[in-house]
C-alpha cells in the first residue's frame, strides 16, 4: 500500500471513529440542554474550527471573498445546513432512542437517490428501486421495533423528524451539486452565516445560553467532531486516496460502531429490530454509492 493510501486510510478511519461517537454525544448533551442551546453552541464551536483552520492555512482572504461574492446564497445555505438540518435532527434525538434516530438518519443516501429523480432529472434502474424499497422497509422495522404491522412507535413525531432531516440533507447536497466553491470554504461560509440565525432564534424563543457542565462539554464536542474538524478529515482522506471507493466504504463502519458506543456509554439496550433494520438500509446506501443515482 502506498504512503498516500495509508494516510487516506488513517484519516478516513479517524473520521469514521469520531462520527461514531456523535449519537452518544447528542444524547449526553440533550440530557442537560435544550435542542436550541445544543444547536447554537455546536454551530459556534464548529465555526471556530472551520474558520480557524482556514486562517491557519492563510486562506481567510478567500473566505471573505467568497462571502462578499454571494452573501445571500450563504445565508440561505447556512439557514438550511447547519441551522434547519441539525435543528430537526436534534429534535428527533430528543424524542427517540439514540439507536433509532441514528439508524433512520443513515437513510439520507437513499433519500438522495429518490430526490435526484425530480431535482436532477436522473433515472433509476430497477435494482435502485428495489434497494430503496428494502431500505425503507428497514426504516419501518426500526421505527416500530420489529412490529411493522402494528405500527406502534416510541414517538411518531420523532420518526417523522428523523425522516424529515434526511430530506433536508439530501436537498442541501443536491442544491450544491453545481457549486464551484471549494467545499471547506463553502462549509465555513455556511456556518459563519448560521451563527446570527441561531442566536436570533434563541433570542426569540427566550433560550438562555448554557452554563458550564457535562451538557456544554458534550455540545462543544459535537461542534468540533460532528460539524467541524471531522468533515475536514474526511475530505482530506478522499483527496489523498488513489481509490476513493475504498475509503468511501469505511463509512459503513460508522453505524455499527455508533451502536457500540450507544450501548456501552448510554447503556441503551440495542433492540434486535435495530440490527435487522440497519442491515436492510445499508444495501440501499451501497447501491447509491456505486452509482445508483
Amino acid at each position: 500500500m502506498s504512503a498516500n493510501n495509508r494516510r487516506a486510510l488513517l484519516l478516513g478511519l479517524s473520521a469514521v471513529l469520531l462520527w461514531s461517537t456523535v449519537a452518544t454525544a447528542f444524547k449526553l448533551a440533550l440530557a442537560e440542554l435544550s435542542v436550541l442551546q445544543l444547536l447554537t453552541v455546536a454551530i459556534c464551536t464548529s465555526t471556530v474550527a472551520l474558520v480557524g483552520t482556514l486562517v491557519v492555512r492563510g486562506r481567510a482572504g478567500e473566505l471573505l471573498l467568497t462571502l462578499r461574492q454571494q452573501p445571500g446564497r450563504y445565508l440561505l445555505m447556512g439557514a438550511i445546513n447547519p441551522t434547519l438540518y441539525y435543528g430537526v435532527l436534534l429534535a428527533a434525538y430528543d424524542l427517540l432512542p439514540a439507536q433509532q434516530a441514528q439508524t433512520i438518519n443513515y437513510s439520507w443516501a437513499i433519500m438522495l437517490a429518490l430526490l435526484s429523480v425530480p431535482v436532477l432529472g436522473q433515472r433509476l434502474a430497477l435494482r435502485d428501486w428495489l434497494a430503496i424499497a428494502v431500505g425503507y422497509l428497514g426504516v419501518v422495522i426500526i421505527a416500530t421495533q420489529g412490529d411493522p404491522l402494528g405500527m406502534e412507535m416510541v414517538s411518531p413525531l420523532g420518526v417523522a423528524l428523523a425522516l424529515g432531516c434526511t430530506v433536508i440533507w439530501a436537498m442541501f447536497w443536491l442544491l450544491n451539486t453545481r457549486s464551484t466553491t471549494a467545499p471547506d470554504l463553502a462549509l465555513a461560509a455556511n456556518f459563519l452565516c448560521a451563527i446570527p440565525i441561531a442566536l436570533l432564534v434563541c433570542l426569540v424563543m427566550g433560550e438562555p445560553l448554557p452554563t458550564p457542565g457535562t451538557g456544554l462539554a458534550a455540545a462543544v464536542y459535537v461542534g468540533f467532531f460532528e460539524m467541524g474538524f471531522t468533515w475536514l478529515l474526511w475530505a482530506s482522506a478522499l483527496r489523498a486516496a488513489t481509490n476513493v471507493s475504498r475509503v468511501g466504504n469505511l463509512i459503513f463502519l460508522s453505524p455499527m460502531l455508533s451502536l457500540v458506543f450507544i450501548a456501552t456509554i448510554l447503556h441503551e439496550p440495542i433492540h434486535p429490530a435495530t440490527i435487522v433494520g440497519l442491515a436492510l438500509i445499508l444495501p440501499g446506501i451501497l447501491q447509491q454509492q456505486r452509482g445508483g443515482t
